[in-house]
């Protein structure tokens, strides 16, 4: 089964008087994960698309959705998945790919059939990002050791990470979607500092292997007019093109940034001093 759901694109403007309810009902995906179902969330931030395909008891195929008016999901679309669970298999018009924890497939524009399965018992999450697509590149599995590794921060800030670039033009051609994994080493809580917006793209983030009980708090908003998000494991968010993008955690975790817009430059960026923050 394949749902999916309809959001809007909002005015920084208007953000700056939402409430904490509103701003989870516009911007949070609480549940990426249902079931022996395809949950999809359709955003107006560049026609993105986010969601979740958990196979528990039989295959899942994806199907196209009402606000794509197409015959087949990827008949105007490119694909990213990364596999956040147990072993998983996507099966994507024949050609099988097996994918462990952490290991990502991207799927290009014009493959009709995909489907994801469950295999020797083990239970795959398989987080999803799609984007609008002009040209169908080839399909290609980036495993961590294709990924673009990057180390970043410092333990005395609190924010030591390595970011796994997987899907990026530097790896597999696409059209606009750019998909990467950050683990945040034991004892750091911060991500993505210091800030940045980039207006030619909207990004959305997935947070994972949180453990229980503990929370992220994802800072969104304007530079001079932020907001927060409290977060659990296996939820996402959607990020404007005007909005910082950053989190910090009660324990350490990994998460998942997806974006797409106007070019596929990742040091594309307009930097914020974190003590201009507001």
């Amino acid at each position: 089964m394949t749902k999916s759901e309809f959001r809007y694109a909002h005015h920084p403007e208007d953000v700056k008087y939402y409430t904490t309810e509103e701003l989870r009902e516009h911007f949070l995906i609480p549940t990426v994960f249902e079931e022996d179902t395809i949950s999809l969330v359709y955003t107006m931030y560049d026609r993105y698309i986010v969601g979740g395909a958990m196979p528990v008891t039989k295959p899942l195929v994806l199907e196209t959705i009402d606000e794509l008016k197409a015959e087949y999901f990827l008949e105007r679309r490119e694909l990213g998945i990364v596999n956040v669970g147990g072993k998983g298999r996507v099966t994507v018009d024949g050609t099988v790919y097996e994918l462990n924890k952490k290991e990502a497939l991207y799927v290009g524009k014009g493959n009709k059939e995909v489907i994801f399965e469950a295999v020797d018992g083990e239970q795959p999450y398989f987080y999803i990002n799609s984007a609008p697509a002009h040209h169908a590149y080839p399909n290609k599995k980036v495993g961590k050791e294709d990924a673009e590794v990057i180390e970043l921060g410092d333990q005395k800030t609190a924010n030591r990470r390595t970011l796994n670039k997987l899907i990026v033009n530097s790896i597999v051609p696409t059209c606009q979607l750019q998909m990467g994994l950050t683990e945040l080493h034991e004892g750091n809580v911060w991500n993505t500092m210091p800030s940045h917006t980039h207006t030619r793209r909207m990004e959305a983030y997935f947070y994972f292997d949180l453990a229980k009980g503990q929370t992220v708090s994802h800072f969104m908003g304007q530079p001079d007019e932020t907001r927060h998000i409290f977060m659990q494991g296996h939820q996402a968010v959607i990020s404007p093109e005007w909005s910082i993008h950053s989190g910090c955690g009660t324990s350490n975790y990994s998460f998942i940034w997806g974006m797409a817009g106007e070019n596929l430059d990742y040091g594309d960026m307009d930097g914020v001093p974190t003590d201009e923050l507001k």
